[in-house]
Formats: structure tokens, sequence, C-alpha cells
């Protein structure tokens, strides 16, 4: 059982997912935000690679990728970095989260040995169509023991996301939203039904639901209808207006109980 595997055998409600982009907004600020997030209880961190056209982020989470690659992050740093962060945090669950343009220059193989070897737990790769992972991913997952994170949107038929619960491992990642990241009040009806249509398809995978989660309302919303949020947009605005990282995650973790 892998540290994943672990969370979700151990908690199945309230999981509190948090993302970052490695090297915002300083690049050496990756290991002290994962310690200190770790420190407050968070439950799972989401290490973003910084990309030039991330193109399922809104302008909060692009602004912060092109200010980690201006300050120099690259994969090979994040890998480094994220290695040094788990010789302190032990059993909280990293996930990758990157796009598929920066992982083939990187060499995708080289990829899941390097998370195999640093200590992540999972991939998201949001612009990996589903028939390249079974026939090239799902090989590589089984190899080195890493779940591939599937994204599901309000318009994703329920045929597929049959096929997602079925073939992959880890958690379903629900996007509350066909827009881009971005913080919300709260969430429509619509998304309201579109979680409670999710729901009653009973799925073998745990869910988290992201995109817009910001709120007490919308944090309440997400736990309600899930196994937990993912937060993004939020956390790295706190990052931005907040000296240190303890006080972006105590700012977090106010704005959203």
């Amino acid at each position: 059982m892998n540290r994943l595997q672990s969370l979700f055998s151990r908690k199945s409600s309230d999981i509190l997912s948090v993302f970052l982009t490695a090297g915002f907004p300083r690049l050496d600020s990756t290991v002290e935000i994962i310690r200190e997030l770790d420190r407050r209880g968070i439950d799972m961190v989401e290490i973003g690679v910084p990309f030039s056209d991330p193109m399922a982020d809104g302008t909060v989470i692009q602004h912060s990728s092109s200010i980690a690659l201006d300050n120099g992050m690259s994969l090979s740093l994040l890998f480094d970095q994220v290695a040094e962060a788990r010789k302190e945090v032990k059993d909280m669950p990293f996930v990758l989260m990157g796009y598929l343009n920066p992982m083939l220059r990187y060499g995708i193989e080289r990829i899941f040995a390097r998370c195999r070897e640093t200590g992540i737990d999972a991939i998201i790769i949001p612009d990996l169509p589903f028939a390249e992972y079974m026939r090239e991913y799902k090989p590589l997952c089984e190899k080195y023991g890493i779940d591939l994170i599937m994204l599901i949107t309000p318009e994703t038929s329920s045929e597929r996301i049959h096929l997602i619960d079925e073939h992959c491992s880890g958690f379903i990642y629900m996007v509350s939203t066909a827009s881009t990241t971005g913080t919300k009040d709260r969430f429509t009806d619509e998304q309201t039904a579109y979680f409670r249509r999710i729901a009653s398809m009973k799925l073998n995978h745990p869910r988290l639901i992201g995109f817009g989660i910001s709120t007490p309302s919308t944090m309440a919303d997400a736990c309600a209808n899930s196994s937990g949020a993912i937060i993004g947009s939020l956390f790295i605005k706190c990052l931005e207006r907040n000296p240190t990282p303890a006080v972006a995650v105590a700012d977090l973790l106010a704005t959203i109980y």
C-alpha cells in the first residue's frame, strides 16, 4: 500500500489536497512550503511543474508558472527539491502535476523512475489522452508503482468515467467546471447536480473535487459530495500576499474553514 492508498484507507472524507507551483514564489520555496503544509495537517500536496502554456489553469496559476520559470525552476531541480522534502515529510502523499510537453522533453520513463526515487506517489497529466495512457503509460504505472490520476469534468461521458474508474488508480479528480482554475464564491445548481450525478454512479475509486474552491461554502460542498477538496489558486494567492509559507498556510486555513 503506497502513501496515497494509505491516506484513503484511513480517511474517507474531508481530505484536503493543496497545490503549489514548484519554484514559486522563490526558487527555493518548495521544500519549506511542503514542510509547512505537512506541519499544519494538510493531507496531500500537489506539486505543479511550471509550464509556459498551462491550458487548464487560470491567470493566477499561469502567473505563478511564469514567475517560477523566470526563477529558474526545472524538472531536474523539482525532483531534487522533492527528494529533500521527502527526507522530513514521511507520510503525506506527493502528487506531481504537469503538462505533457515538458514531461516528453524530460523523458516519460525517466519521469516515472525519478518519481519513485524521490517519493512521489502519483502523477496528473491533464492533457494526456486516455487511449495513450492505456497504451503507453499504464504499463509504466505498474512497473514503477506510480498512480496516474485522470480528470473528469461535467462534460465527461458516463462511459469514459467508468473506463477511468476501471483502468486508473489512486483517485478520480473531479473538475468542478468546464472552465479553467480559479476562485469562486459558490457552486451553481448545475455544478451541485453534477457532483450528485457522479456520486450516484457508485464508482470504485474515491473522488476529490477541484477548481473554484476558495470559501467555507465551496469547501463544505466539495467535502459533502466527495472525499474532499483540491485547492490551488487560493493557495497561490496566499503565498503571494504573505511573507512566509507559515503565514500563507494559516491564511489558507482561515479562509476556507
